[in-house]
């Protein structure tokens, strides 16, 4: 199942996308739905954070020349970096190098505190798109990421939640201008998304929309004003933005 927030004129609404309908869930009726085309799709989830790991698969590790990490590496985003399908990523004047990172994010379905490996997919609601942008020269010299990871609008999120996904061996690609930039495998991953909820929710709790950002692949680079950047991660779909300097 495909879940997803959108707006119609002034009213906002969740739903399920049934092949080119959303069905609305409003709490009374599920009976009325709307076409795709006509809605403009939100972020499929309203996080209380982004808890990222840095450093994930094997292939981005090989490229940077780093060991594998023994332990999840993470860092968190806020709920503020948080942007839609279709929106414009915006480019802050303190950088001059912003680069994408095409993601696979884990959306946490309930409450979950010190969960167990084996129970980890029971705390899972389901997967999305995610691009981790970054603005790769702050990184470099703040040398902790806050500042480089949390610029509004540098955590593109959607289109939708997939509830019914196996996450395992799973292709992810970055196109940036219609150019292939990253192309890997979850199988590539070094940790999983059960084994990092279970790592994480046993360092704090994790809530209901929270998201869980498992990573990129070999391949980031940077992205220039006017440029069109899409997430494609197989079973989910694509999730597109556009990159500005104007403000929103």
């Amino acid at each position: 199942m495909k879940i997803v927030r959108f707006t119609v004129g002034s009213d906002t609404h969740s739903g399920r996308l049934e092949g080119d309908d959303i069905h609305i869930w409003d709490g009374h009726s599920n009976h009325r739905k709307y076409p795709l085309e006509e809605v403009r799709l939100l972020p499929p989830c309203e996080p209380s954070k982004i808890v990222a790991v840095g450093l994930n698969y094997r292939d981005h590790a090989e490229e940077l020349h780093m060991a594998l990490p023994t332990e999840p590496l993470l860092f968190l985003k806020p709920s503020t970096a948080v942007l839609g399908p279709g929106d414009a990523i915006i480019l802050p004047p303190q950088s001059q190098r912003v680069d994408y990172e095409a993601e696979l994010a884990v959306v946490i379905g309930k409450t979950a505190r010190g969960v167990l490996l084996a129970e980890a997919a029971d705390y899972i609601l389901g997967y999305a798109c995610l691009n981790d942008v970054t603005a790769r020269d702050l990184q470099a010299k703040d040398g902790q990421w806050t500042r480089a990871k949390g610029f509004d609008t540098f955590c593109p999120i959607g289109p939708w939640i997939e509830t019914e996904l196996d996450h395992k061996d799973l292709k992810i690609e970055l196109f940036l201008n219609g150019t292939l930039k990253q192309s890997s495998r979850t199988a590539n991953l070094i940790f999983n998304p059960f084994e990092l909820v279970a790592f994480i929710s046993n360092i704090m709790t994790l809530l209901p929309g929270d998201v869980i950002a498992t990573g990129t692949p070999s391949g980031i680079g940077p992205m220039l004003t006017g440029d069109e950047v899409e997430v494609r991660i197989e079973g989910i779909g694509s999730l597109f933005n556009l990159v500005s300097t104007k403000e929103r």
